[in-house]
């Protein structure tokens, strides 16, 4: 089993299922915790180009996590394509990767 830490990012056009994702991950105990925050993304869909007001998820987890997390994401999605990325957090503070492993389901 891989523990090490990573953030898995997603964003959503509302808080609301910004709020229902995250909750419903940090529920199942896939994420240890789950911040949300307003941004603005300007971008290329259907050979135009965008901009929206997006939230953006930031979810703190261990690596064996990221396929459920993933398929938990996207089944709870209303976006055609979501973006959902895995970034290792290579640098992190020990006491705190470690609460991050112990609160994260796939993890001793």
């Amino acid at each position: 089993m891989d523990n090490q830490a990573i953030a898995v990012v997603t964003t959503t056009d509302t808080l609301e299922e910004a709020q229902k994702i995250a909750e419903a991950l940090v529920a199942e105990k896939l994420v240890a915790c789950a911040q949300i925050k307003p941004i603005e993304s300007i971008y290329r869909w259907q050979d135009e180009v965008q901009k929206s007001a997006e939230f953006q998820i930031v979810c703190k987890t261990v690596a064996s996590n990221y396929k459920a997390i993933e398929s938990a994401i996207v089944a709870q999605h209303s976006y055609e394509l979501p973006e959902i990325y895995g970034i290792a957090l290579t640098h992190s503070y020990e006491p705190y990767r470690q609460w991050i492993a112990e609160n994260s389901r796939n993890t001793p």
